[in-house]
């Protein structure tokens, strides 16, 4: 019993530290794959930005097939266009649904803030005339960093289940060694019991008083009943039919 105790704790720690090392290679790859994705939207971002500023200023002699393919390319990451103060002058690649809110566009620029900083096109001929290009986070870039939360939680749950069945069979095999010593109890108990009911029937054919017979018959009684309760200890109990009518009455 004791080792297999001991087995029991040794499997707690080697789930922990299972699964730590899953928790914190999911994490450290995550966000290794999370960085190297931000700087590839960065880089596709930049090469949008550059593409539409060269069809701008681009002469007409000039072929913009490649520019003009680059940007319409885009079709993951949210942009807003603004100009020098900050007013939503145009949108790509946000909800179609939700882009006619002018209070959904507000709170979209708000965020493509915080995420990153903007590149900003200044018109060579007047540079008063700024349009600043905010961009956001794609689908596939904020799925990567939410993944490790949710392997945690998986991960969590696969723990708590664990520590539950550990916990469950470490009370069974405990229940059991608490019946395994009822009824060793109940077994030494029943030799001696075995011999008092046998000097009692002796004492019932003595010269005695009867009455310390009987008060001696009642404590073997009892021992034996003692025995009894301690031998059903950890028994498949025996369901019976019971009319509960007659005990009520």
């Amino acid at each position: 019993i004791r080792n297999m105790f001991r087995q029991l704790l040794n499997w707690r720690t080697v789930l922990a530290l299972v699964a730590i090392l899953i928790v914190s290679g999911t994490i450290f790859y995550s966000q290794y794959l999370a960085r190297k994705i931000k700087t590839e939207e960065k880089l596709r971002v930049e090469q949008w930005y550059k593409a539409g500023k060269f069809i701008i200023n681009a002469p007409d002699s000039v072929d913009i097939g490649f520019a003009s393919q680059i940007t319409t390319e885009n079709k993951t990451i949210p942009i807003i266009e603004t100009n020098e103060k900050d007013s939503i002058s145009n949108h790509f690649n946000l909800d179609s649904a939700k882009a006619t809110d002018r209070e959904y566009l507000e709170k979209k620029l708000r965020q493509l803030k915080s995420q990153h900083t903007p590149f900003e096109w200044v018109d060579p001929k007047d540079s008063t005339i700024r349009n600043r290009y905010y961009y956001g986070n794609s689908r596939l870039l904020d799925e990567v960093r939410y993944y490790p939360i949710i392997q945690l939680c998986i991960v969590a749950l696969f723990i708590l289940i664990t520590f539950l069945s550990l916990r469950s069979s470490y009370r069974s095999v405990q229940n059991q060694v608490w019946a395994g010593m009822a009824k060793e109890t109940a077994h030494q108990l029943g030799t001696p019991v075995s011999s008092l009911e046998g000097w009692v029937e002796m004492l019932k054919e003595a010269p005695l008083d009867k009455k310390i017979v009987q008060e001696l018959e009642k404590d073997v009684d009892r021992l034996r009943l003692v025995s009894d309760r301690f031998g059903k200890i950890g028994s498949t109990p025996h369901l019976e039919e019971t009319d509960l009518v007659k005990p009520i009455n």
